[in-house]
């Protein structure tokens, strides 16, 4: 299955991102290879047991805005309750919004890396 078909299956919504790189389906494959270390060099969750929650605020935020851009709804939404959350001084609910996408954002990676 190709990168775009199998994004889809996770939910992502790829038609969405190729109309924002202009049907440009080789740009956005280029671009979404970006997230993987992106996601890697943020580690929310390392700064959230940290107790570090204005760095896990700043890096939720920049993978809300990544995510946002990609398409990548699933992750999107929930880096939107996560970052929405945090603002609000509820860091519990915040982590456990993290730990149920944390398996999702890692099915995503992986279909991105098997397909570089």
């Amino acid at each position: 299955m190709a990168l775009i078909e199998e994004l889809e299956s996770l939910g992502v919504d790829t038609q969405e991102a190729l109309q924002r790189f202009s049907g440009n389906s080789a740009l956005y494959e280029r671009m979404v290879g970006k997230f993987p270390p992106a996601a890697a060099d943020l580690k929310v969750l390392e700064f959230f047991e940290k107790g570090d929650y204005e760095t896990a605020l700043s890096n939720a935020h920049t993978l809300k805005g990544v995510t946002g851009n990609l398409s990548l709804t699933p992750l999107y939404n929930a880096y939107t309750e996560i970052v929405a959350l945090l603002r609000a001084n509820d860091p519990e609910k915040a982590k456990s919004i993290l730990l149920e996408i944390i398996p999702v954002q890692a099915d995503i990676i992986s279909c991105i890396e098997r397909n570089k």
